[in-house]
């Protein structure tokens, strides 16, 4: 039994993929317009949703001069699929609430929640054992009465999934045959996702009944829903319940929203959520959850969560760069950097590492080269499939890859762990082609972790280049020195 809510939510979540033909769910394309989820089949990277062409992250994917974009919607994805243990998060949790004189309780245990045993016996049969850390300041308050209303910042790997899960399952009355809980996610995939984690804690709870609320399930004008909980995309969901009128939104218990700062970057999806909102009764329990909770996402939450919700915050140290080691080596040509690259990796001892290149031609052709040196390496672009990507991050995480080279699609949000060296083989740049701080330290960040010591080595291969690193030296208020590629004692030193 593993000690870690999110790890074994998480593990549940690994092989999901395999499994979304077996949810009997209808991937029906002449029913697009009933769905603005942009839903598509999780197999094939090329089907893209409508709306994943929405520009959520800067800068990545540069292919020969051409940016192009990973929506967030395929990045949450992504996530999920990666994290096969708990993250480790540095974060402290912030609470704010209306009376900050009012007790704060937290638990230690399952038991303490007074849960249905059907329900708490589907957690142990899990294999949980212990509340997460933001689960542990959560749930008392998820699950105390009268029903109390939530907005928590909360990533991939937390157990947040499992904790509104729970809540659903600990309101809803089986013998009561109507919708009571809705839950809403951005796309058909991670709305899928959602209900795997619902049947599986629910195994226990005889009688109780699912639907997906996503492009493809068809239900019949005039039509009344016996399910007890609906999981679904905003689309699709609000045509059952004013279109065909399937479903009352005033008897939901437990209104859930999702991936928040997914759901706003989806052109039509806020407006959507916005209008079954306003459907619910003043009873209703409304929960949102959200990765980030920025100026967009606060301001979406409160007009969607209204009544003086707890918020649950992270608290995240900032990203020091006191424990990494920056250097630059100049440059005249493609080749000579390969030439730098490879002294580099002649000369000092490295565990694991990764290399953040401008055009997926050039990663393609770095990975070649490297691996005809020797090198086990692992490509990484955005023309793989979902699935493909966390399956080449898993094999890097395991160790079966020591070198990781990729475009900016892993500079964000993508943890790994046991990186000791990053290389800049391309300094990073914002689509109008300025230098792209952010995205330099992300890049960087992806080293020196835990308080251990990083290195980053970033090429310069002309004035432009040289102006970059000038201008993120400054930005930063760290010198970053000069390395020579052709002095091995140099280069070996740097690891000592």
């Amino acid at each position: 039994m593993a000690d870690d809510w999110g790890e074994l939510i998480t593990q549940q979540e690994k092989g999901l993929t395999t499994k979304i033909d077996a949810l009997s769910i209808k991937k029906d394309d002449t029913s697009a317009s009933e769905d603005n989820s942009g839903a598509r089949a999780i197999t094939s990277q090329k089907q893209c949703d409508e709306n994943s062409k929405e520009a959520d992250e800067k800068g990545n994917l540069d292919i020969d001069g051409k940016t192009s974009y990973v929506s967030k919607s395929d990045l949450s994805l992504l996530q999920k699929l990666l994290h096969s243990r708990l993250v480790q998060s540095k974060s402290d949790i912030e609470v704010q609430r209306k009376d900050p004189t009012s007790p704060l309780y937290s638990v230690k245990s399952f038991e303490a929640l007074h849960l249905k045993p059907e329900l708490l016996k589907g957690v142990y049969d899990m294999g949980f054992n212990a509340p997460s850390k933001i689960q542990e300041t959560a749930l008392p308050t998820l699950l105390a009465d009268p029903p109390t209303n939530m907005i928590a910042q909360s990533q991939s790997g937390t157990g947040k999934t499992a904790a509104f899960v729970l809540t659903m399952l600990s309101r809803v009355n089986i013998s009561l045959n109507y919708p009571q809980c809705l839950c809403l996610a951005p796309t058909y995939e991670l709305a899928l996702q959602i209900g795997e984690v619902t049947k599986q804690m629910s195994k226990h709870m005889t009688g109780l009944q699912i639907m997906y609320a996503v492009r493809g399930e068809r239900i019949a004008r005039g039509q009344h829903l016996s399910c007890h909980i609906i999981i679904g995309t905003p689309g699709t969901t609000m045509d059952w319940a004013f279109k065909l009128k399937a479903f009352d939104m005033s008897k939901i218990k437990v209104f859930v929203l999702d991936e928040a700062d997914v759901m706003i970057s989806l052109q039509g999806h806020q407006d959507q959520s916005y209008r079954l909102q306003r459907g619910l009764s003043g009873s209703c329990q409304m929960l949102l959850f959200s990765a980030t909770y920025d100026t967009s996402v606060m301001e979406f939450a409160e007009k969607i969560i209204p009544n003086d919700p707890i918020v649950i915050k992270l608290r995240r140290e900032e990203e020091s760069l006191d424990n990494i080691k920056q250097y630059y080596i100049e440059c005249t040509s493609q080749e000579e950097k390969f030439e730098a690259l490879s002294n580099i990796y002649g000369a000092i001892s490295i565990g694991q590492s990764m290399i953040f290149c401008a055009t997926r031609k050039t990663a393609a052709t770095l990975a070649e080269r490297m691996t005809r040196d020797g090198h086990a390496v692992g490509l990484l672009h955005g023309e793989l499939e979902i699935e493909m990507r966390a399956d080449i991050i898993k094999r890097f995480r395991d160790g079966k890859e020591k070198v990781l080279i990729t475009t900016n699609l892993s500079a964000r949000g993508i943890d790994v762990e046991q990186v000791t060296v990053v290389v800049n083989f391309d300094l990073p740049l914002t689509p109008d082609q300025k230098p792209d701080c952010e995205t330099y330290l992300h890049r960087i960040g992806r080293t020196g972790r835990f308080g251990k010591s990083g290195i980053a080595i970033n090429f310069v291969d002309g004035r432009r280049s040289m102006d970059t690193m000038k201008y993120i030296e400054k930005h930063f208020g760290r010198a970053i020195a000069k390395l020579d590629a052709s002095d091995l004692d140099a280069i070996e030193k740097i690891s000592t």
